[in-house]
């Protein structure tokens, strides 16, 4: 059980039996009366964004998720299918709960999923993944147009900037953060 006073940016609550993840919070203390908390929740499962304004005192309940270790095995039609590493039961997550993350998912990539009663609600990634590139415009030796990076496919589909020596077929680092290009896998 939380107090209004516990709130902080990351926090994961329960409210109205659904959970939510704080994203912004602020204090406020008028001159005459109790102290006033302005809050800003995303509701995890919806992704729907709650503005709230709570009174010092106020308790919330704590959000009962649980990570578990799953790999991802396919995509079938707009549903991502995870298996849990423990006991190979399978979980179905829509492209909306998905989110960025496709961008990213290839077969067997290890990922933690959250699970909130029994329902997958979320895709935690690796900080890096090694993908292949299928689609770029060819390097010209001597090309001196002052481009730094151009633009590349890789094996999910997903288009980033890449320095202009990848060439098709080559396998890349991705910063699954940021989306962008980190460095190539050699060999």
């Amino acid at each position: 059980m939380y107090t209004v006073a516990d709130l902080k940016k990351g926090l994961k609550i329960t409210l109205d039996g659904d959970p939510y993840v704080v994203i912004a919070f602020d204090f406020t203390k008028p001159g005459k009366g109790q102290a006033l908390y302005r809050t800003k929740m995303r509701n995890m499962i919806t992704g729907v964004i709650l503005d709230r304004t709570y009174r010092s005192g106020e308790t919330f309940e704590t959000a009962s998720l649980e990570d578990r270790k799953m790999q991802f095995l396919y995509k079938e039609d707009d549903h991502f299918v995870f298996m849990d590493n423990q006991n190979y039961e399978q979980y179905r997550m829509s492209e909306e709960a998905v989110g960025d993350a496709k961008n990213y998912l290839i077969d067997n990539l290890p990922v933690d999923i959250l699970i909130f009663k029994d329902k997958a609600i979320g895709v935690d990634l690796p900080n890096f993944v090694q993908l292949k590139v299928i689609e770029t415009l060819p390097w010209v030796k001597g090309d001196t147009s002052g481009s730094d990076s151009k633009p590349a496919t890789v094996e999910t589909g997903y288009i980033l900037r890449v320095p202009p020596f990848i060439e098709e077929g080559e396998t890349i680092v991705i910063d699954t953060r940021s989306g962008e290009y980190s460095t190539r896998v050699k060999g």
